[in-house]
């Protein structure tokens, strides 16, 4: 089966990679790992008015609707770009305050709008810490009682990559539902982080393949080298069978779907960072090269709303 994106779609997508290849998304993940928001603030606010987050909230809050294959679409561009920021948090965010008027009115069209950040600590479903908590304007905990808008967090602690600042909520605060959509929430997570590990592994990909040209051993581009070519063979074929799991995923939208294109997404995207290590040699290593913010992305995704071994319990349907 294939899955092909229609004009609009394509058109989408094009408009977000002029707007973020407009946007020097290196400089902004750097600032955002020394905790400088100002500029990835900024840039959130961009996304938002370009509809992204919209593509989680219904119309009658200021969204597009539920349009989960488009934000696919969008989440493979803000992978591709490293964007920073809570974004697969800030989708399951929409769908934990879709429940009631109230609920809804009060914080979905912030959201939708780019004005608000949000971001999720599922708790008990293993998921304890938020993510950029110092930045986010809502802060959802999850605790026995509820979902509950929490006022603060603890210490920020560094992950694997910078630019993803966790910490753990503070599990006071309003009681905002007592039976909030939890698996929902967690299925929109699941699709937003496997569109963008897509989209981190793209960019991977395209890196490795220019490098790769450029240089020389033995006087020959390493490129011309046929191990490094089935090297990247494989790298692109892993990526291209991701796709139409994720966008089948998003036309579907059941968990064991969403759970495998995670799993295919994730493993594809930290298959083209190990690549991306070898093949660029010991620069790959250095943090100052542009690189480590793609490779760091890909490994920290792939642990992201659920490790390998939990998607795979999900797909053949084990507890």
């Amino acid at each position: 089966m294939r899955f092909l994106l229609d004009t609009e779609q394509r058109d989408f997508a094009d408009a977000l990679r002029g707007l973020l290849t407009a946007a020097d998304t290196p400089a902004v993940v750097r600032d955002w790992s020394r905790g400088e928001h100002a500029a990835g603030r900024a840039l959130w606010g961009r996304i938002g008015g370009a509809g992204v987050f919209g593509l989680a909230v219904p119309e009658e809050y200021g969204g597009m609707g539920r349009r989960p294959v488009e934000l696919a679409v969008a989440f493979v561009e803000l992978g591709r770009f490293a964007v920073p920021g809570p974004l697969a948090e800030t989708a399951a965010a929409a769908v934990l305050l879709d429940d009631g008027e109230s609920l809804a009115k009060r914080f979905l069209p912030g959201i939708a709008s780019g004005e608000t950040m949000a971001t999720v600590a599922l708790e008990q479903h293993g998921y304890g810490f938020a993510l950029d908590a110092d930045a986010a304007d809502v802060r959802l905990a999850a605790t026995p009682e509820g979902l509950r808008l929490s006022p603060g967090a603890g210490a920020v602690r560094r992950s694997l990559d910078p630019a993803r600042r966790l910490a753990p909520l503070v599990p006071v605060g309003e009681l905002l539902s007592t039976e909030p959509p939890w698996a929902e929430a967690l299925t929109w997570a699941r699709l937003a982080t496997a569109a963008q590990a897509l989209g981190v592994g793209l960019a991977l990909l395209d890196r490795t393949v220019a490098y790769v040209k450029q240089r020389t051993q033995f006087g020959v581009p390493v490129g011309s080298f046929q191990a490094v070519r089935h090297r990247l063979a494989d790298v692109k074929i892993a990526l291209e069978f991701a796709r139409p799991l994720v966008f089948g995923a998003a036309a579907t939208m059941t968990p064991s779907d969403v759970a495998a294109a995670k799993l295919s997404a994730c493993e594809a995207a930290y298959a083209a960072a190990r690549a991306a290590l070898q093949l660029h040699g010991a620069i790959g290593y250095a943090a100052e090269y542009d690189l480590s913010l793609w490779v760091t992305k890909a490994r920290a995704l792939r642990g992201a709303w659920g490790a390998p071994e939990e998607c795979r319990r999900v797909v053949l349907g084990r507890p």
